[in-house]
C-alpha cells in the first residue's frame, strides 16, 4: 500500500485520517447527547471536560486532514457512477468538513462565551462573557450536529447502496 493517494486509490495516510475522525466521531456523537440531559454535577464536568479536549482534537485533525488533502489527489470515482452522484458526493465530502469545522467552533465559542476559559492544548483563550451569543452558538453547536448525523448517514447509506444495487465496494477503497 502507498503512503499517498494516486488517482487510482487512497493512501495510507488517507485511510489513517479517515477512520481516526470516524471513530473519534463515533465517541464523541453521543457523548455530546449524553451530555444534554446531564444536570450539573462533578461527573458532567469531567464528562463535558472530555468532550471539549476530543473536541479541539476533532477541529486539530480536521485542519490537517484539510492540509493534507489540498497537496495530495483525490482518487476518481468509477465512471460508472453518473454525474450527479459525483456530485452529491463531493458536496457530501464539502459538507462533512464545513459540519466538523462549524460544531467545533460554535461549541468553543459557546464555551468562551461562558466566561470559561478554553485549553486548545498549545494555548489557553478567554475572553468576555456574553450569555446571548453563548446560547446562539449552542444552538449552531446543536443544529451543527444533527446536520453532521445526517451526513454521516448518507456517507454510510451510499456505501451500502453501491454494494447492494451497483455490485461497487467503495468500502473497499478506504480500507
Amino acid at each position: 500500500m502507498k503512503l499517498k493517494n494516486t488517482l487510482t486509490e487512497y493512501g495510507a495516510i488517507s485511510k489513517i485520517f479517515h477512520w481516526i475522525s470516524a471513530a473519534v466521531l463515533i465517541i464523541q456523537i453521543p457523548l455530546g447527547m449524553y451530555l444534554v440531559d446531564m444536570d450539573f454535577s462533578e461527573e458532567r464536568l469531567t464528562i463535558e471536560n472530555i468532550h471539549v479536549a476530543v473536541g479541539i482534537s476533532i477541529f486539530y485533525l480536521t485542519i490537517l486532514r484539510l492540509i493534507y488533502k489540498t497537496f495530495n489527489p483525490t482518487p476518481n470515482l468509477n465512471n460508472s457512477i453518473f454525474t450527479g452522484q459525483k456530485i452529491i458526493a463531493k458536496l457530501n465530502h464539502v459538507f462533512l468538513y464545513i459540519s466538523i469545522l462549524m460544531i467545533t467552533i460554535s461549541g468553543a465559542l459557546k464555551k468562551l462565551y461562558n466566561g470559561e476559559e478554553l485549553n486548545m492544548f498549545f494555548f489557553n483563550l478567554e475572553i468576555p462573557d456574553n450569555f446571548n451569543l453563548a446560547e446562539i452558538f449552542y444552538e449552531i453547536h446543536i443544529l451543527g450536529n444533527y446536520t453532521l448525523i445526517a451526513l454521516i448517514s448518507l456517507h454510510i447509506s451510499a456505501v451500502i447502496i453501491h454494494k447492494i444495487f451497483f455490485k461497487e465496494n467503495l468500502l473497499k477503497r478506504i480500507l
